[in-house]
């Protein structure tokens, strides 16, 4: 009696493992079919007091070919400038194949602050006689629609 039992929770698991990978795989075939997924980044700006800026953060200044060769980086910042942004961020939202990749160019090609506790996060940039404060705020990575 107790080897039929394990005999029937055996092939439960069988059966439930292919219908798990079934379903992985036809994932994958529908979303390279419509061409992937898209992701949404937010990159934000805010300004900070030059007095908060950290002692180790590297501030770049805002004319940085780096800097013009992150999408919406400029427009953050200006966006920032243009509306006193300190409480708030000033962010673009860019939703496109690849826009979480801007995470990755914000962090990997400027000089990104780690901060700790009471420091903030991002990079920091000279924009006239102010300092903003420049990171990306949110992404997620989102599924295409289904027609």
């Amino acid at each position: 009696m107790m080897a039929r039992g394990k005999d029937m929770a055996l092939s439960l698991l069988v059966v439930g493992t292919a219908a798990v990978a079934g379903y992985v795989l036809r994932s994958r075939r529908s979303s390279d079919e419509d061409g992937g997924s898209r992701s949404k980044a937010n990159l934000g700006a805010r300004i900070v007091d030059r007095s908060n800026v950290p002692h180790g953060a590297t501030i770049v200044d805002a004319s940085s070919d780096r800097l013009a060769d992150i999408p919406g980086a400029r427009r953050a910042i200006g966006r920032a400038v243009r509306n006193d942004a300190r409480e708030e961020w000033a962010h673009v939202t860019l939703d496109r194949d690849g826009a979480w990749s801007i995470v990755d160019a914000v962090r990997n090609s400027l000089p990104y602050y780690d901060g700790g506790e009471t420091e903030y996060n991002g990079v920091y940039v000279r924009h006239g006689d102010r300092v903003v404060l420049l990171d990306a705020i949110g992404w997620a990575r989102l599924e295409q629609p289904r027609h």
